[in-house]
């Protein structure tokens, strides 16, 4: 039987070089997604560059996972095509797709109760039996460090709680060290100090030249900490810009169905977004 280490031990794949900043790390053409009888997606066009967070927000059922699949590849459009690393998504192999993208699920499930450090190192196995392959145990002890699960290390998997576990999945995809990270919901399952730290992981990833797309239903992080903003409705892109530039009361109330303010921090000037409720 085929190992893990066999699957990607492929002596020809091409390695990734450096992205220039502010070059597309993914770029979506016109892609339309049909899941059924359902439009899910309908002509979008979405490019991330290195270097930026974007964050994809939008009503659950708006197509935000099923966009952040098709730019993984892991979904093929019925229509369009994505590029990653200025190619088709197709042209590349599986073990070269990995070396360029990392992709953070919203659920992270194991079926057997692997070790945390063990979790984490999985995220190394694109590199196998390349040049950086000696990077694994520095990549997996920074990457368990930034997420704060060092002190767990030795922990089941299965044993641990939800935000735990996602903070896990999390560090696998920061070993991996892909230039483009895919990541869903992450902080979804996540107290108050590590919504923070994710979205400042994400801050660090894009100023190290890395490319982060996000998918979130916070828009007070997706405000304070994304470069850009895709608001999704209906399968399309209503709005693309700055935070400041998107979010509006007007925009945010059409598309949420909920009325809403928007007004500036007082310190940072970052949009606030408030519910308007009734007293």
């Amino acid at each position: 039987m085929r190992t893990l280490r066999d699957l990607f031990a492929v002596r020809t794949r091409e390695l990734p070089s450096p992205v220039a900043p502010g070059s597309p790390a993914v770029e979506a053409a016109g892609i339309s997604v049909r899941l059924g009888q359902r439009q899910v997606l309908d002509s979008v066009d979405l490019t991330a560059h290195a270097g930026e967070v974007v964050a994809l927000v939008g009503p659950n059922g708006a197509g935000k996972s099923t966009l952040l699949a098709a730019l993984a590849a892991d979904l093929a459009p019925a229509s369009g095509e994505v590029r990653i690393d200025g190619r088709p998504s197709a042209a590349w192999s599986a073990p070269e797709l990995a070396l360029r993208r990392s992709v953070l699920p919203q659920a992270a499930v194991l079926s057997f109760p692997f070790p945390v450090e063990d979790v984490v190192r999985m995220g190394r196995a694109p590199w196998v039996g390349t040049e950086r392959e000696g990077e694994d145990d520095a990549a997996v002890a920074a990457a368990m460090a930034a997420t704060e699960v060092t002190r767990f290390a030795a922990r089941p998997f299965s044993a641990l709680s939800g935000g735990e576990k996602a903070r896990v999945a999390l560090a696998r995809v920061l070993a991996q060290r892909a230039p483009l990270m895919l990541l869903d919901e992450p902080t979804a399952a996540l107290d108050l100090r590590h919504q923070e730290l994710v979205l400042r992981i994400c801050r660090e990833r894009a100023a190290a030249g890395d490319a982060v797309v996000v998918v979130l239903h916070d828009l007070g992080l997706a405000a304070a900490y994304a470069d850009r903003v895709a608001v999704l409705h209906d399968g399309r892109i209503a709005e693309l810009g700055p935070p400041e530039a998107v979010f509006s009361g007007k925009l945010l109330g059409e598309v949420y169905r909920q009325p809403v303010e928007v007004f500036p921090h007082p310190r940072t000037g970052t949009p606030l977004i408030v519910p308007v409720r009734q007293n």
